[in-house]
């Protein structure tokens, strides 16, 4: 992906991320898009204007799109409207992460440094992976789904759309967990977890 001319969407924490790794993969990041200019600018970036006004300069230039938005629905439906103006949102992936020949990664995703993804593993489009997560092998996860720093999945583990697991949180393998659900940081999940649950502990829990 180098040598890429790139609009970030998103212009604060997870955003500030997602551009140093684009510039380490020898990414040009040409602006920032987002409901308003922002009153922090750590990496001196052009404030290009709102994505949904009509006239936003990335319809008009020959760039693709980064995203830099940690909130799963909000990043979801953003990826969706740049789709559907013929846009490309690019996949980025941290040098030093690990991935399986075999896995498979949509396109919109990001993927942290020392990020672990093995054999036969499924991630959809715009799915964050963070810092030190483990994916193992044959797992699946859906759209728009976020790992956090050093959550661990063990194999065969599938995870909906939108659903977010927390920091060194770990899944048992075989498990199953629905879309937009949240588990909360350092939790263990010993069971299936149905659409919208939020769970926490260990053993995790519904709450």
């Amino acid at each position: 992906m180098s040598d890429k001319k790139i609009i970030l969407i998103g212009y604060s924490g997870h955003g500030y991320v997602v551009y140093e790794t684009a510039i380490e993969n020898n990414c040009t990041i040409i602006g920032y898009s987002d409901v308003t200019k922002s009153s922090s600018n750590p990496y001196e970036l052009e404030y290009l204007g709102f994505e949904r006004e009509e006239d936003f300069f990335g319809w008009k230039e020959d760039v693709s799109f980064a995203l830099g938005i940690g909130d799963n629905l909000l990043r979801q439906n953003i990826a969706s409207f740049i789709v559907s103006k013929g846009k490309k949102i690019e996949l980025i992936i941290d040098k030093t992460a690990t991935i399986s020949k075999t896995a498979s990664i949509g396109e919109g995703s990001f993927i942290n440094k020392n990020a672990t993804v093995n054999a036969l593993a499924k991630i959809g489009k715009n799915v964050i992976l963070n810092t030190g997560c483990i994916i193992e092998h044959e797992c699946i996860l859906g759209d728009a789904v976020h790992i956090a720093p050093g959550a661990v999945l063990a194999g065969n583990v599938q995870i909906g759309e939108r659903s977010f697991v927390g920091a060194n949180a770990v899944i048992k393998q075989g498990i199953i967990i629905g879309k937009d659900v949240i588990i909360g940081a350092g939790s263990v999940v010993l069971k299936n977890v149905a659409d919208g649950k939020k769970v926490v502990g260990n053993p995790s829990r519904i709450i």
